[in-house]
């Protein structure tokens, strides 16, 4: 079908008309995006700085980091400036790019989730063999896939969703271009477009979880047969943080993505999608740094070199 759309520009509704609300919710969403950046950016360069942290875990954790600034910032701003000064509208080009970098981040963290999972199972069922399984090329394959699976998905969806009509309306009714609104929005028939999105996204998200839970079952089982205390709390500490950035992500995916189209309530959607475009991004390392020993180490010897430096050390 030709894309006879005439639309040139979309109109966000936003996460509410309510004008005493603009203004705190501006705060708050600029607040978020601050922490999420300070974090992610901070992560990437203490993995950076400190050696001891060259690891696989920490090379798929900065990559993480980087994935969850760029999908924040491709949704935040947009939001922030829209509360600021009221301008909600988007061009038909900009939404499909906003769409695109979205989606293409979020398939990403996806399979950087998984490789993790897998990097998990090595380091505890099989640490003699760790360093010639988790090699650098094998890390290297593992995050350079996650990308380009990403890319190729998310340019799927994003030329089936574009190659729609929108002759009814140009209201979207959320705070970003997300696939499910605008496939609401479209006076096309969706069906093709839904049994697409259900099967391409449920298809990425069946591999991962599969792929993580049977991960999961084979490290419990390896910690079950432990025998030491300090070895079992040693192997369950380096995988719980991970364990808890995954309940949350995909929690929160297979709600909104996971159900026909028809079953959607925009409010609800909107507010799942705030946890998942927000505040997934700026927990994540809160997440790795508050649990992880490693990380608060580096920090602390990197933050006692800096006030060396600056002559402040006591």
């Amino acid at each position: 079908m030709e894309n006879i759309s005439e639309v040139t520009e979309f109109i966000l509704v936003g996460l509410t008309d309510a004008l005493e609300l603009q203004v705190p919710l501006f705060l708050i969403f600029t607040l978020i995006y601050f922490i999420t950046l300070f974090g992610n950016l901070g992560m990437i360069i203490l993995i950076l700085l400190d050696s001891r942290l060259h690891t696989p875990m920490y090379f798929f954790l900065s990559n993480l980091s980087l994935v969850d600034c760029v999908y924040a910032s491709a949704v935040i701003p947009k939001v922030m400036v829209g509360l600021l000064t009221g301008d909600k509208i988007i061009s038909y080009n900009a939404c499909a790019a906003q769409m695109f970098f979205f989606v293409a981040f979020v398939i990403t963290e996806n399979f950087l989730l998984t490789s993790m999972a897998f990097d998990r199972h090595a380091a505890v069922c099989k640490p003699l063999h760790y360093t010639t399984t988790m090699t650098s090329t094998v890390c290297a394959l593992l995050v350079t896939g996650s990308y380009v699976c990403g890319l190729l998905e998310s340019s799927i969806h994003v030329a089936f969703t574009f190659h729609l009509s929108f002759c009814h309306s140009n209201v979207i009714n959320h705070f970003f271009c997300d696939i499910p609104p605008l496939l609401a929005l479209s006076c096309s028939d969706t069906y093709t477009n839904e049994i697409g999105l259900f099967t391409l996204a449920g298809g990425t998200i069946a591999f991962a979880v599969l792929v993580i839970l049977n991960s999961y079952l084979f490290i419990f089982i390896a910690i079950l047969r432990m025998h030491s205390a300090e070895g079992q709390k040693k192997a369950f500490s380096t995988c719980a943080s991970h364990l808890t950035t995954v309940s949350v992500f995909y929690g929160t995916i297979i709600f909104m993505y996971l159900q026909p189209t028809s079953n959607h309530s925009m409010n609800t959607d909107k507010l799942a999608s705030v946890f998942y475009t927000m505040i997934i991004p700026m927990l994540n390392p809160l997440v790795y740094s508050l649990r992880n020993q490693e990380v608060k180490s580096a920090f602390r010897k990197l933050a006692e070199k800096a006030m060396s430096t600056l002559g402040l050390a006591y």
